[in-house]
Order: structure tokens, then sequence, then C-alpha cells
């Protein structure tokens, strides 16, 4: 059988080997990051840097939620500051829906890493020199020959499982890449399928679970045709060191959480949300110009209720009858989230002002994830409500509860979920909390995450950014829905609804 020793190819990897398993420690946070560690968090970061140091790859598979994209920054930031680089830059591969993401929690948690964003059809590769490249899982595929032309200090991927597949093109293109150290992120378990775990780790430490048939042979038979624990055992003793996987279940991670944990994340628009989003902005200004008063302000409602629509999908605005996930940056964003969450089997509500953007989402998700989407929504009989809510709340096979934000967001108790997705965003903070707190409130007996989808460069990020200064300004009268924005000047409204990409 396969074990530690035997799975090292030199001697000198069992050495480097030996130290890292004897010399662990934690390492203090980096000087300059601007976010602070939670004590696993700082576990993680100081396991990752001590895997760099030792050149040995790492899986960070922690559940979603518990900041795998702060701690891996947080171990860049530190090679940094250690003057570890040497001119070798990070290169971060992601899912093209997470690229606006890593970018805003560079800016907000290691804003001494420079950056530069290699993705978009008018992508040019950068002459000069910067910490981190960002790009995605189908730009490196594309443009494979530039990436095996630079000497790479860190290749990290993030939502690993795009490489789970080992006879892929794409797969094949990652693992080609030539760097030091190789880091894979992933928030599901993937120890629950043996050949996706053999591919990622194939990615991290070439060789160190041998060949894809030996592995087939010595632990896939054994494990999932016999259910062999001694086998399974042995598996998980010799990929400790190289994967840490903590969950938000775990005692020693729920005293350190907050009972509410609030993630914003961000996405991109598509090529077709912004021709809709700069073509509806052009007939509006036009509008505006030869417009006052009443008029003017109902123009203004009009435009934001049809960005607001543009950003969460096409079909919404043009009224599409075969809509496509891949058609909306946002909804592409919504079913990467619901995969992580669906594969620890959580139940989670996703929340949106709009009925007919409540249909959407109820039909492209049951689609894709080939399981019934509950859907509540204020035109329903009170029977229709409550048969909708006992059927989550009590029934194990529906794990997916859609609802409008007016229906869903008072006077219910829905604390079958452990997760609330905000599909879109409201002017009021308050709706959008009392919303949360049908899932956050007296009966629920675990902590919920929160995720808020934000589209960046839109309308979205400035309500997101009112939003959190009328949070700040509780205690101060402040309108709390979109009809102060009809005061603001033709330049004022530019200013807010201009795409800034």
């Amino acid at each position: 059988m396969n074990n530690s020793k035997k799975s090292l190819k030199t001697p000198e990897d069992y050495k480097r080997f030996k130290k890292l398993v004897n010399e662990a420690k934690v390492y203090n946070a980096p000087k300059s990051l601007t976010g602070e560690l939670r004590p696993y968090q700082k576990i993680g970061y100081s396991w990752l840097v001590q895997n760099i140091k030792f050149k040995f790859g790492s899986i960070l598979a922690d559940d979603m939620g518990l900041g795998k994209t702060i701690q891996i920054l947080s171990a860049i930031l530190y090679l940094k500051e250690q003057n570890q680089f040497d001119s070798e830059p990070t290169l971060i591969i992601v899912p093209p829906t997470l690229i606006s993401n890593w970018e805003n929690e560079i800016k907000k948690f290691t804003p001494d890493l420079t950056y530069y964003i290699y993705h978009g059809s008018n992508r040019t590769f950068p002459l000069e020199e910067y910490d981190i490249i960002l790009t995605s899982y189908g730009v490196v595929r594309l443009d494979l020959d530039m990436f095996m032309d630079t000497n790479w200090r860190l290749c990290v991927i993030d939502e690993a499982q795009n490489i789970k597949n080992p006879n892929t093109e794409q797969t094949r293109a990652i693992k080609s890449i030539d760097a030091s150290t190789k880091i894979a992120l992933t928030g599901t378990p993937i120890e629950n399928r043996l050949m996706d775990y053999w591919s990622i780790f194939d990615f991290i430490n070439k060789g160190y679970l041998s060949t894809k048939d030996d592995f087939k042979r010595n632990y896939v038979v054994p494990i999932e045709k016999l259910e062999d624990e001694e086998v399974l055992e042995n598996l998980k003793t010799i990929a400790k060191p190289f994967v840490l996987r903590r969950l938000k279940s775990d005692d020693d991670i729920k005293k350190e959480l907050p009972e509410k944990f609030v993630n914003d994340i961000y996405c991109s628009l598509t090529k077709k949300q912004i021709l809709l989003y700069n073509a509806i902005l052009e007939e509006i200004f036009f509008d505006l110009e030869n417009s006052k008063g009443i008029q003017r302000k109902g123009i203004i409602l009009k435009i934001l209720t049809a960005l607001k629509q543009t950003c969460n999908h096409p079909a919404q605005f043009l009224d599409i009858k075969n809509p496509k996930i891949q058609e909306s940056g946002k909804m592409e964003l919504l079913a990467d989230i619901l995969e992580n969450i669906l594969s620890v089997d959580e139940k989670v509500i996703i929340f949106t002002q709009y009925v007919e953007m409540g249909k959407i989402i109820q039909k492209l998700i049951s689609k894709k994830f080939k399981q019934e989407v509950l859907f509540l929504h204020g035109s329903q009989t009170l029977k229709e409500k409550t048969e909708v809510i006992d059927t989550f709340q009590e029934d194990e096979d529906y794990k997916i509860l859609v609802a409008t934000l007016k229906t869903g967001g008072t006077g219910l108790n829905l604390t079958a979920a452990r997760n609330v997705i905000h599909y879109d965003l409201w002017w009021n903070p308050a709706v959008e909390n009392q919303a949360t707190d049908r899932v956050h409130r007296i009966g629920q007996d675990k902590d919920v995450m929160v995720y808020r989808l934000i589209t960046k460069g839109t309308l979205e990020e400035e309500i997101d950014a009112i939003s959190k200064r009328k949070t700040d300004l509780a205690g101060k009268a402040i309108i709390n829905d979109e009809t102060f924005i009809t005061e603001m000047t033709d330049e004022e409204l530019k200013e807010i609804l201009t795409l800034r990409l």
C-alpha cells in the first residue's frame, strides 16, 4: 500500500517533508494587511506560508464563507514583505464571475499588492512587473503560451473543482503551468469524489498520490467499491499535511463566527448586459434633457428599474422566454454559490425584489441542479404560501426557496435555511435586514451566512455605497427609497448611473 515516504520522489523531497511536519508554527499576520485574521484564518494562513516555504502545494478546502481569499492574499503579502518574490509574480486563476470579487478583496485587504487583470476580448499581457496576475480558466486555455513564458512564484486556482476532470483540455492547460508552488482553493468536499481529489492533488503536488491508474487501483476501488475503512484512513493520513478543511459547524469555528456573517460578492456584466445597459442609458438621457417636474421623476424611476433588471438578467428587462445562465454574470455567480451550498447539503433562500426575476431564477436553477425550486410571492393565496413555507421548513428534499423581498421579508419563520442570498439590492438596508432575519431569528440554532450579490461598476455599487452610508447614519432622517435620486441634476445622474468598466 502507498504511504507518505513512497509518494515523495527523491530523498530531498522526503527531508523537506520531515521538516515541514516537524516545524509547524503560527506566523504573525503581515504588517500591511488592512484586515484582521480570525484565529482559524491565522492558522490557515500560517499553514499556507509553511507549505510555500518548503515548496509543497496545498489544498485549502474551508467551507464557503470562512475567508479562503484573505488567507491566501495574506500569504502572498507575507512573501512580498519577506522579499521572497524575486521578480516572480503570483498567477491567480478563477472563474470569470469571481474576477471582480478577487479585485475587491485585493484592494480591501492587501492594497500594497500590485495586480493586473488579464481578461476580456481586448486583453494584452503586461510588460511591467506586478505581484499578481489575475485571469480566468478559459483565458489560460486559450492563451497558454503567454503563461508558459513566465516563471511563477505561486499559481493559485480558485473553485478548484474546475480541474476535477484530468482529461479536459482546460485541466491539462492549468497543470502545464510552471510554478514554484501551486495552491488550490475549493469550498466543496472533494474527498467525496476520489478521482476529483486525485486530479486536484496532481495539480498541487504532482506524483504525490502516484499515477491515475495506481490511485484507482490502490484507493478508488478499495474505498468506493469495497468500502475499506483502513484504506480510507491511510489516504487521509498521507494527504493531511497538504489539505486543510474547516467547516462552519466545527466547534472551534462556531465560537469564532458571528451569528450572522455577511459576504459582499462581486460579479461582472456579460457583453450582452453591457450593450443593453449602455443602450438604456443613451435613450433615457436623451429623454431627460427634454423633460421637467413629475415627468422627469417618472423617467428617472423608470431608468433605475431598467438598469437594475439588466444587472439581474437581460431576460428580465427584455422579457425573453428562454433565458440562459451564461447571459448574466450575476446568474453565473448565483449558480457557483449554490453549487457550494448544495454540496454540503444545506438549505438556502434567495431574495429578489421582482416576481419576474424570481420566475427566471426558479426556471434556470431548477433546470441546472435538476431539483424542484420553491417560489414564494405576493400573488399566492395564504394557503399556497403556507404550503411553500411548510415544505421548505420540513421536507429535506427541498433545498432552495426563492422569495420576493416584500413577501418573504416579514412575519415568517424560515429557520430551516442557514444561507441567505440577496440577488438584488434594495435602497433601504432595513428591508434587506428584515428579510435576512426571517432566517436569523429565535429558533435558529446555526450560524447564518448572508451573500449580497453586487454587479461591479454599475448602479448596484452606488446603491450599496448609499445603503451602507444609511446604515452608518441610522439615527438620522434619511429617505429610504430611490425617490431622492429623482432630485439629482443630469450631471449627478450621469455620474451615478454610467458604467465604470
